[in-house]
């Protein structure tokens, strides 16, 4: 079988059915928004409005679901990003394709931007729903972020906080608390020197936790709606092979111009 491309144009189902089992580790998915529904907003006319409502929507997303758990290898998983609007009901197909048992986390990507409501709290974060392919055989890399709580520690003579137990010294790890499941990364600014004029570009400090927590070096990292293509310039940077596809020309022109420019890290 031919090596497919490793950055497509066009619909993604018919692509991700093109595709062979088990060719993916890690698979990141931020499909269109239910909260762009009714034609409102640039998003929602550049990616689909979804005049039949939710139930159109769902059905939108099970089919491409059930090929990204197909494309899945043992030790793989899959990252969906989501609004509030349709998270819990996607987490139900989610349980539904990929069996309840294989949910690992509800991540929520809190971010500050401008704006504030007068008739409910402020809405700053989205969720990501995390699945395994195999709970327990999947690939997970702690990550450290963050930092610790010290008000009312002891300090040593070098200036190192400690908490004083039975056993003596407790020490925290100098690479700082491990990371939970509320992940505090700034929203790109519209000034951003990320920004490459691609409406919903995500910041790369967030697909790069997905990348490092989730795969290995030589891992293929799949983006299936990459948009301007912030997972693959990721995996690219860690050194992991990538496969990406999106309907929009303009989007993965900007995929290939960010890519071109990306070269990986250099282990020491």
């Amino acid at each position: 079988m031919a090596r497919p491309a490793r950055l497509h144009c066009g619909d993604n189902l018919p692509h991700m059915r093109s595709l062979p089992d088990g060719c993916c580790d890690l698979i990141y998915a931020d499909p269109p928004f239910f909260a762009d529904r009714g034609g409102r907003g640039s998003r929602s006319r550049l990616r689909g409005a979804w005049t039949g409502g939710l139930e159109t929507y769902l059905g939108f997303l099970r089919p491409r679901l059930t090929q990204m758990h197909r494309l899945l290898s043992e030790r793989g998983s899959l990252y969906v990003h989501l609004d509030c609007q349709a998270v819990h009901h996607v987490r139900v197909m989610l349980d539904e394709v990929f069996g309840s048992d294989n949910f690992l986390n509800e991540i929520i990507w809190s971010y500050r931007t401008g704006g504030v409501s007068r008739r409910w709290f402020g809405r700053k974060h989205d969720t990501i729903l995390l699945y395994a392919r195999q709970r327990g055989s999947h690939t997970f890399n702690v990550q450290r972020d963050g930092r610790y709580r010290t008000d009312g520690l002891n300090y040593d003579e070098s200036g190192r906080p400690y908490k004083q137990t039975r056993k003596g010294r407790l020490y925290f790890d100098e690479r700082g608390p491990v990371m939970t499941d509320v992940w505090d990364v700034p929203f790109l600014s519209t000034v951003s020197s990320e920004r490459m004029g691609w409406p919903w570009q995500k910041p790369e400090a967030l697909l790069e936790r997905v990348v490092l927590a989730s795969s290995d070096a030589s891992d293929t990292v799949a983006d299936f709606f990459c948009g301007s293509g912030t997972t693959l310039v990721a995996a690219k940077r860690q050194g992991r092979a990538y496969l990406g596809c999106d309907v929009s020309a303009e989007a993965v022109a900007i995929t290939r111009k960010r890519l071109s420019a990306t070269r990986p890290l250099r282990r020491v």
